[in-house]
């Protein structure tokens, strides 16, 4: 197990930059340095992780330093910190993930123990999806269509929650908020768990909060299956991005991976003939398309990149409507698929 962790720390660090910009996006490449806020990915210029020198020991790429609070570390820390995930047999496959690597082969396991009674996150996940309502009328529905979204209401995977309880980051009091719930399902379609987007209170947008989004259960592998797939899907990060594509084109399947890591990861569902993957113009974004990309072609699937004019589907959405991001869709969805785009 050493040697596999010290491999892949080792591995991260050869991409350090590549880690920030994926996990820590709204810093920037300053010479030697990936400068930031702080591990919530907050704008500033407390945080510093050193992108030259070595691979381990004195002056080691790839560890930080964050001089406001006198925290430092290495790219693990801060995979953690910004997924939130705590097992670190899950932390080194989320870093495998970004790195494209294959999971390692484990041993096969003795014959289980009587099971539990249910519990654990995916449960807590559940019992969250249960008590949310359709979004068709509800803040849920005002803040989709405030980004030119209008058919939240139809899609099953989507939810409202009005008393969704947030916390932020390093308090201990937990308020209710109103949020935006989405499913995250695996291939057999059983919820392993949700994704939360807390609202303003008027619905006009997201609630002022540092941590505006948040996920909880397995992710990866899983996708929040906005639409039924059949023998093409399309494939991408955020909700929002994906829900924009839908209005667009109503009749191509979507999903949405909720990160740029776990893009990477989304298990295939057999049959898929051809997929689309839709990225985001920055380069941590073409980086995972490429890594989903390899999947799909080791396996014979045909696979394209969708990308938008701005800096996202719903940005292109909100500038110039659903009628011209259908057209600028209609020059890179292949023959096989053009019929959809008047579905």
């Amino acid at each position: 197990m050493y040697s596999q962790t010290e491999d892949v720390i080792r591995a991260l660090a050869e991409n350090a930059e590549s880690v920030c910009r994926a996990y820590l996006p709204a810093g920037r490449r300053e010479g030697s340095y990936w400068i930031v806020g702080d591990l919530q990915n907050n704008p500033g210029r407390s945080l510093f992780v050193r992108l030259t020198g070595p691979t381990s020991g004195p002056g080691a790429r790839g560890k930080w330093q964050d001089a406001a609070v006198g925290l430092h570390g290495d790219l693990l820390d801060i995979i953690r910190e910004r997924t939130g995930i705590s097992r670190f047999s899950d932390l080194l496959a989320e870093a495998r993930v970004h790195l494209g690597r294959p999971q390692p082969v484990l041993p096969v396991a003795p014959v289980p123990r009587k099971s539990k009674a249910p519990g654990g996150i995916p449960a807590a996940a559940a019992r969250l999806f249960a008590a949310s309502v359709p979004v068709a009328g509800t803040l849920a529905d005002t803040y989709l269509r405030s980004r030119g979204l209008t058919q939240g209401g139809t899609i099953s995977a989507l939810r409202f929650h009005p008393k969704c309880w947030h916390r932020e980051e390093g308090q201990t009091r937990s308020i209710p908020r109103p949020a935006l719930i989405a499913t995250v399902t695996d291939g057999a379609g059983i919820l392993q768990g949700v994704h939360r987007t807390w609202l303003a209170p008027d619905g006009q947008g997201k609630a002022r909060v540092q941590t505006q989004r948040r996920a909880m259960g397995h992710l990866l592998g899983n996708a929040v299956r906005l639409t039924p797939h059949d023998d093409t899907l399309v494939i991408g990060e955020g909700i929002e991005t994906m829900l924009s594509l839908v209005e667009a084109v109503p009749c191509l399947p979507v999903w949405a991976a909720l990160s740029l890591g776990h893009l990477g990861a989304v298990l295939l569902p057999e049959g898929l003939q051809r997929l689309y993957i839709a990225i985001d113009r920055d380069p941590a974004g073409r980086g995972a398309a490429e890594r989903l990309s390899a999947r799909a072609t080791e396996v014979g699937i045909g696979c394209h990149v969708l990308e938008p004019r701005l800096g996202d589907f719903n940005d292109d959405l909100r500038a110039n409507g659903a009628d011209a991001l259908r057209q600028h869709l209609a020059g890179q969805i292949g023959p096989e698929d053009q019929q959809r785009l008047s579905g």
